[in-house]
């Protein structure tokens, strides 16, 4: 709708600069996802070593997963075309890198660095565990990718294929109209957002992530059908959006089961531990939604 600059100006030795929607909207997103998590960590009485470690480690992995977001784009357009370009970014890709990156490093601390660690900053003195976070961690994530794919509307990317439908919306990047995907998707994560949170708050439901990867999985999946910009091929037959979403479903499925027989044999269940400030103490809640 608006893929131009919104802010302007000049910086000393860079020349001109310009700020657009597309990034405001993936800022806002970014720091509303850690502002909820920040809240969360408080609100779950995870202790301040929890809350620095994984907020730190999931400020790193966000950056890992924007670079990869534009590594996974590049490696399918150097594989359709034979041209290796650095810089547009695909979601999916730009989620594997952080989470497999969060996963590395949070493992590598609490696994191989804590044990063995003599100072005492160092050691694992966390009061929660990831299996703590991951219920409420996709929460975060889909909050901060509604506002990404409002950015991606704002910038006339990522839209769908040509229709003269009512709702059909022609953008500076399109020569006609077409079907507004990314609003479409945005709606979906907001509501998925506000499913998660009161299935996570409300009836204290531990399994958002495998929620979230079949919710998103099968949406993507058939969202696909009507995107219009075409990012490149990878498995015959499938977008690459499409294999990566199926992926995501049979990694969903896998999450419950894991979650049941190991996932939750891990959980500290810091809210119903001592509160850190006795002065915030709160009502204890159960730890799960069985």
């Amino acid at each position: 709708m608006y893929p131009y600059g919104l802010i302007h100006g000049l910086m000393p030795g860079s020349g001109v600069y310009d700020i657009y929607l597309y990034g405001i909207c993936m800022a806002v997103g970014i720091i509303l996802c850690f502002v909820f998590l920040l809240w969360t960590f408080s609100y779950k009485n995870f202790n301040e070593k929890s809350t620095d470690i994984m907020l730190f480690v999931g400020v790193l992995a966000t950056a890992i997963g924007i670079l990869f977001a534009m590594l996974f784009q590049s490696v399918y357009n150097y594989i359709d075309s034979g041209d290796w370009s650095f810089g547009s970014m695909t979601f999916l890709g730009g989620l594997i890198g952080g989470v497999g990156f969060y996963l590395l490093f949070y493992f590598g601390y609490t696994r191989l660095v804590a044990p063995r660690a003599k100072r005492q900053w160092l050691k694992n003195d966390m009061n929660a565990t990831l299996a703590d976070a991951v219920p409420f961690i996709p929460i975060g994530i889909t909050m901060a990718h509604a506002f990404g794919r409002l950015g991606c509307f704002f910038a006339g990317c990522c839209y769908g294929v040509k229709t003269d439908a009512w709702y059909g919306i022609q953008f500076a990047t399109t020569s006609t109209k077409v079907v507004p995907t990314q609003l479409f998707e945005c709606i979906f994560l907001v509501l998925l957002t506000i499913i998660m949170a009161l299935l996570y708050f409300k009836f204290h439901f531990n399994c958002n992530f495998g929620v979230y990867c079949i919710a998103y999985g099968v949406w993507r999946f058939v969202l696909e059908f009507w995107r219009g910009d075409y990012r490149g091929s990878f498995i015959a037959g499938l977008t690459p959006s499409q294999f990566w979403c199926i992926v995501m479903v049979l990694l969903g499925i896998g999450y419950f089961f894991a979650y049941k027989y190991i996932f939750k044999k891990h959980m500290k269940h810091p809210e119903l531990q001592p509160p850190v400030n006795p002065k915030k103490a709160k009502t204890v809640e159960g730890p799960d939604g069985e």
